[in-house]
């Protein structure tokens, strides 16, 4: 039996290793080419000191000075007397490449590319080495534009599955990756895709979660919502308000439905801001947060659109006094 452990850097690099019971995560990490921070490997030194985000594990002997009763309460842990005893995310504070890390790059193929409105394209891409790719249910990767040195950044829109995974795509007039997913793209084109990446990914749920969306920020919560419904459903309930311009650009919708149906715990809200829309909550989505949702702070909440849809639910919590137990954001700007 072995366990997946997800090493998050703080350069927003994450590595997955696999762990058994009977071996610490700094000495599997080490066996996979990974050197995390360790001096002595008998809980004395501290070096290793890094804290666990989710999951379950049993710590060796160590000694005040390396961690103290209040650090261990608080999740940290010495990789050096981490032994795991189920899956694991930890987050280790320093940058990937002090720990002599490579980001790593997949050599995929194009399989499908729709138009699902003027201002969305979906984009996947499989091949032999997405059936090992990991990544937790948020982050992104770099994709290459073929026939170019440059990339883009752009969150995973699902989980792998079948060797395959999927990206939404902001269709951005002059942009160099969605004018070529418009005028170039082929099935069975070569596309490389780096990562992955990024700090913005599904935490273990242990409360109400609020998901808000603003357009193509809906990709990584479609992730994350596939990865809710591999893990059998959520005991608290979890709402996404998803947020666009005009009606056209809702994308995706038969998906959110088909989330609903199968987690009794999701409800989702579609807000559109222009007044001639067809859908009943127009506006913002700072004006559809309802007061249960935010649960009097007692709710995690994810947000994943443009700077200023941060700026305004930042302010917009602040204004209602509320303080959530964690807000998690993603801003992203169109690139060209």
């Amino acid at each position: 039996m072995t366990y997946r452990i997800a090493l998050n850097f703080e350069d927003g690099v994450t590595r997955f290793i696999d762990c058994k019971p009977t071996e610490t995560v700094a000495d599997a990490a080490y066996r996979q080419s990974i050197n995390v921070p360790i001096d002595c490997r008998d809980g004395a030194c501290g070096a290793c000191k890094c804290s666990c985000e989710s999951g379950s594990f049993r710590l060796g002997d160590y000694i005040e000075d390396a961690m103290s009763e209040s650090e261990a309460a608080q999740g940290m842990v010495l990789t050096c007397q981490m032994y795991p005893q189920g899956d694991c995310v930890v987050n280790v504070p320093v940058a990937s490449d002090v720990c002599k890390i490579k980001q790593a790059s997949l050599e995929t193929t194009i399989s499908e590319v729709r138009q699902l409105s003027n201002s969305t394209i979906s984009l996947t891409l499989s091949g032999p080495a997405l059936s090992k790719l990991a990544f937790l249910p948020g982050q992104y990767a770099n994709l290459t534009v073929p026939g170019s040195p440059h990339h883009r950044a752009y969150s995973f829109s699902s989980m792998p599955k079948d060797g395959s995974v999927s990206f939404l795509i902001r269709n951005v007039p002059g942009g160099l990756m969605s004018g070529y997913l418009r005028e170039h793209a082929k099935s069975g084109e070569k596309m490389t895709l780096a990562g992955p990446l990024g700090s913005f990914y599904l935490r273990e749920i242990k409360r109400p979660v609020l998901m808000l969306a603003g357009g193509t920020g809906l990709a990584p919560f479609l992730a994350m919502l596939d990865k809710i419904v591999a893990a059998g459903g959520s005991d608290h309930p979890v709402h996404l308000i998803y947020g666009v311009n005009t009606d056209t650009d809702l994308v995706e919708l038969d998906k959110l439905a088909a989330f609903a149906a199968a987690l009794p715990n999701f409800t989702y809200a579609l807000v559109v801001v222009a007044a001639d829309s067809a859908q009943p909550k127009k506006g913002y989505v700072t004006q559809h947060i309802e007061p249960a949702q935010l649960n009097d702070g007692d709710v995690d909440i994810y947000l994943c659109g443009p700077p200023p849809m941060v700026e305004a639910v930042a302010q917009n919590l602040r204004e209602r006094a509320i303080q959530p137990v964690s807000f998690h954001y993603e801003k992203f700007a169109a690139s060209v």
